[in-house]
Order: C-alpha cells, then sequence, then structure tokens
C-alpha cells in the first residue's frame, strides 16, 4: 500500500497535470475562433471557383486540346493520396480519424491491384501511416513552425504535387483532410483534385450560351493550378479548425477526468491517514491501560 508522502506526491503530480490540461483547453479555445473564421470564409470562395471550372471543363469535354489536369493521364493505375494531419498531438482522434480514412483507401486500392504512394502533409499523419506503409511514403512536408496556415504553403504543396504529376508519378490524386463542423464534430473527407471532380449542376432554368475571352483553354491552364492551390488552402485551413476543436474537447475532457481523479485520491488519502491516526490512538490507549 502506498504511503501518505506518496499518495500526496500522486495528487500534487494529478493537480500539475489539471492545471497543464486546463491551460491548453483556454489557449485551443482562444485559438479555435480565429480558425473557424478562416475556415469558414474559405469554403464559398473554394465552392464558386469549383463550379466555375465545372462550367468550363463543360464546355471543353471531348476536346482533344483538354488538359492534363483536368483530363488526367486516361489510366487510374497509379494513386497519390495527399494526407494532411496536425504537426502535433493532444487533440483527441482528430489524427487518426484522417489516417483511418487514408488506410481504407490504401487498402482499397491495393486489394484491386492499384499502385499507391503517400505524400504526408503534417508530421503526426507520417508517425502513424510508417508503421505500416512506409515504403508507400514518398515526401512528407512539415508545417512546424508555421503560426498562420497562408496561401503561400498551399502553393507550395499544391506545386509538389503538380511537379510530381509532370513527372508523370501518379495517375489520380486524392486529398484527405477533416472538414470542421462543430468543436465535437470533425468529419474526416476524401477529395478528388486531379483529375477534378465535379458536381452536375443543377439547371433552375434555360441554359445559357457563354462565349469565353480568352478561350476555355486558355482559361482553364490558368485556373486549374490556381484551383489546385484554392483546394489545398481550404483543407489545410479546415485542419486547423478541426485541430483546435478536437483539443478544446479533448483538453475539456481530460481537465474533467483530472478533477475525478483528485477527488478519488483525496478520499483514500484521507481514509488512509483516518486510519492510521485510529491505529495510533488504539495502541497509545492499550500501552496506557497495560501499565
Amino acid at each position: 500500500m502506498a504511503s501518505l508522502k506518496d499518495m500526496r506526491v500522486r495528487i500534487a503530480a494529478t493537480k500539475a497535470t489539471q492545471k497543464i490540461t486546463k491551460a491548453m483547453q483556454m489557449v485551443a479555445a482562444s485559438k479555435l475562433r480565429r480558425a473557424q473564421v478562416a475556415a469558414e470564409a474559405a469554403r464559398p470562395y473554394a465552392e464558386r471557383m469549383t463550379k466555375v471550372l465545372g462550367s468550363i471543363a463543360a464546355a471543353v469535354a471531348g476536346s482533344d486540346s483538354a488538359l492534363r489536369l483536368l483530363a488526367g493521364t486516361g489510366s487510374d493505375k497509379v494513386h497519390l493520396l495527399v494526407v494532411c494531419t496536425a504537426e502535433r498531438g493532444l487533440c483527441g482522434p482528430f489524427n487518426s480519424s484522417i489516417v483511418r480514412l487514408a488506410r481504407e483507401r490504401i487498402n482499397a486500392l491495393v486489394n484491386q491491384g492499384n499502385e499507391v504512394k503517400i505524400l504526408c502533409v503534417g508530421r503526426k499523419g507520417q508517425d502513424q501511416l510508417r508503421r505500416v506503409y512506409g515504403k508507400l511514403i514518398i515526401e512528407t512536408v512539415e508545417l512546424r513552425g508555421v503560426k498562420q496556415i497562408g496561401f503561400e504553403q498551399a502553393e507550395m504543396i499544391s506545386k509538389k504535387i503538380v511537379a510530381l504529376f509532370d513527372e508523370g508519378v501518379f495517375d489520380v490524386c486524392t486529398l484527405f483532410f477533416s472538414r470542421f463542423r462543430s468543436v465535437i464534430a470533425q468529419i474526416p473527407t476524401a477529395q478528388q483534385i486531379i483529375p477534378p471532380v465535379f458536381d452536375a449542376a443543377k439547371e433552375t432554368g434555360p441554359a445559357a450560351a457563354y462565349e469565353y475571352e480568352p478561350d476555355e483553354e486558355e482559361i482553364l491552364a490558368d485556373l486549374l493550378p490556381r484551383n489546385l492551390s484554392v483546394q489545398v488552402f481550404r483543407a489545410l485551413l479546415e485542419n486547423a479548425a478541426s485541430e483546435q476543436g478536437a483539443r478544446m474537447s479533448a483538453m475539456d475532457n481530460a481537465t474533467r477526468n483530472a478533477g475525478e481523479m483528485i477527488r478519488k485520491q483525496t478520499l483514500t488519502y484521507n481514509r488512509t491517514r483516518q486510519a492510521m491516526i485510529t491505529k495510533e490512538l488504539i495502541e497509545i490507549i492499550s500501552g496506557a491501560e497495560a501499565l
């Protein structure tokens, strides 16, 4: 049985841990609002750009001059999975849920006889995937030290993807990230970005005919790489908000659990101390009666 000193040390250590988790919860809460605003502000632009590209792409569908970023290589044998996770842990199931979705996709593609390559964005995803799929990881992009996600980080990642595509490293590219819904709900998402997949637009009236200046191919040549950067930027912002929300929730649970542990440890300490005092009193009384 632990001594009273050991119990006091344990209670003090638990209280110190509770202070740390409470501080981390408050820091995450202060960062969450800004990250949430940035993620929600990026959604309309990214969605609108996707609709515009889908409309222009429909005009050049079947054209021999269709760009490779739009039409792909004509094959789907080699897949590149861009797995975006956080640089740090202590954020609940945030990282593991993204990795789990990527792992399911990897297993499905391998079972179909396809070749898979992985580009990790964030150290935690690389740490979890390298245990089983270390040979499939071709590169890891770390964002450690970046205080606030900017478009330059997304553009750097998109340029790496485009360079790999131009070199013929892969045929299809899929982006994995966590879409922010609320503090307690983050949705792991997989989005194919090369070749892009456009949702069919719902026609609410007669179709309008558009004339493009410059022509469609020239517009797509400029917008497709930028759209790739925009989609990666949106994924990074969604991840940033999801990470802070998950960390806030996880640290709140940890603080509550620490409080419950302190209560139980204090109760055990008091009972043990009372038992020792009672035992000493009995020994004193017994000795006095013996005299």
